[in-house]
């Protein structure tokens, strides 16, 4: 029997040939028109990719086994205490608190919490220098991995103001740095997609975001040693995962200027711009696909969003329902068992390598006009992304973006009034702020209105 390879009879093929073939199976019919189609972010997609199309870019790196998140608004110590712990009974990996006043006692919020296999990410939406002396002491004493996701210019972006001025939140984000804890910066991408932006802007935005602490922290004895970036996954399911596999290649990019090793460390999370009142229960099936997306574009832990999330206060069902579609994923689907499943893919290649170009043009474009900080101050991101979202919202109202449910297939004897607890329907910013805020809203909502005024 013949060693050669099963293939190794047969002529390579080229992408021309391809192209010829097909074109000719056409009967003349358009090949562009038919076949060819364009994404928001202007990526012409072929019908077929070949390892022609790939310039084979640097593209990868490796990323550790995936931890499915549980995130936990944290109004109380010992009532989120018990949470997590019910969590991680339930199979949750991470937790991921959200922490909004310097009230909340570290040492009771995660009491008994105390395992090397849990990684915790204490979101502060707050800057405070002894609150986190608090935590350092703590995580001295513990065998947990704790994330700081600190973000004053995310704070900005979506409130309009600093948390007190621009000066004052850099001097205590720089003794923060001073007090040796390794993971301090989290960028927070989520207000971007959830505002509309397509994603060569949040990329382009991730980029400009993260190097402004760059600048404004590269100093000796105060560099950034990790990022962390929290990213809101939509439904396109293999440009998100060609989007988190640009975004690392991009870290690397930048990174490199200042002599940074570590890769950059990703948290992924639906978004809520797809999520739907009526025909709730479809939410389920977009958070799914897009926690694979999370899965195969290389996040580091995914965090579900419950289906009820928009319109529900939060409750055991829809929380636990969450989990279990991660763990469903994991345990049932092996989406655990191979790492970096998408290299080699030439369509994902492809939309990587024109994302991370499309991104790195705009973050240069960026800096050129004077950086992120004072396109916010111009007005000019909030522009761009309420361009982008006005295209998006048309496609959604002419029924070119379809929700299924909501704005296709439609059960018109859905009634949803008597059950919205929280208000589903985005607000904007009272008072006086420094810039316009960047504020997340769905694409259904206006569409929803008109139902629940008619129900």
């Amino acid at each position: 029997m013949s060693k050669a390879g099963l293939f190794d009879t047969f002529s390579a093929v080229s992408s021309e040939q391809w192209n010829q073939k097909i074109k000719k199976d056409l009967k003349g019919v358009d090949y562009d028109d038919t076949l060819v189609w364009e994404s928001p972010e202007g990526i012409r997609v072929q019908p077929f990719y070949h390892s022609d199309d790939s310039e084979q870019l640097d593209l990868n790196a490796h990323v550790p086994t995936w931890n499915i998140g549980q995130t936990i608004a944290v109004l109380d110590a010992t009532i989120a205490n018990t949470q997590a712990k019910n969590a991680l009974k339930r199979g949750a990996e991470s937790l991921h608190l959200l922490i909004t006043s310097t009230w909340i006692d570290i040492k009771e919020l995660l009491r008994d919490i105390d395992n090397s296999a849990v990684l915790i990410y204490l979101e502060l939406h707050f800057i405070d220098t002894k609150y986190v002396k608090t935590i350092v002491d703590f995580s001295k004493n513990t065998l947990c991995k704790i994330h700081l996701n600190i973000d004053p210019i995310g704070y900005l972006v979506r409130t309009g103001n600093w948390y007190f001025n621009a000066e004052k939140d850099q001097h205590i984000l720089e003794e923060i740095l001073a007090l040796e804890m390794e993971d301090v910066v989290c960028i927070d991408l989520t207000s971007y997609q959830n505002a509309g932006a397509n994603k060569v802007q949040q990329l382009g935005y991730a980029l400009a975001h993260a190097n402004e602490y760059l600048n404004m922290l590269s100093k000796p004895g105060q560099q950034l040693v990790s990022v962390s970036f929290k990213v809101a996954i939509g439904s396109n399911y293999f440009f998100e995962i060609a989007k988190l596999r640009a975004l690392r290649w991009l870290w690397r990019s930048i990174a490199e200027q200042y002599n940074i090793k570590q890769d950059c460390h990703i948290i992924a999370i639906p978004t809520r711009r797809n999520k739907t009142l009526y025909d709730y229960n479809v939410n389920m099936l977009r958070s799914t696909t897009e926690a694979m997306s999370g899965v195969l574009g290389g996040a580091n832990t995914i965090c579900n969003l419950p289906y009820d999330a928009i319109y529900h206060k939060e409750n055991d069902f829809g929380t636990r329902i969450a989990l279990n579609q991660l763990l469903l994923l994991k345990n049932e689907s092996y989406f655990d068992k191979v790492a970096n499943a998408a290299d080699g893919t030439y369509y994902l290649e492809s939309l990587t390598e024109k994302l991370a170009e499309k991104a790195l043009q705009l973050f240069k474009d960026i800096e050129k006009a004077g950086g992120f900080l004072s396109q916010l101050e111009s007005g000019v991101i909030q522009k761009e992304i309420a361009q982008s979202a006005d295209k998006e919202q048309i496609r959604f109202n002419e029924g070119n973006e379809v929700l299924v449910g909501t704005n296709k297939y439609q059960n018109l004897n859905d009634k949803m009034k008597q059950d919205v607890e929280i208000d589903p329907f985005a607000k904007p910013i009272e008072g006086s702020t420094l810039i316009t805020p960047i504020i997340g809203k769905r694409l259904a909502e206006k569409l929803e209105q008109n139902r629940l005024s008619d129900e």
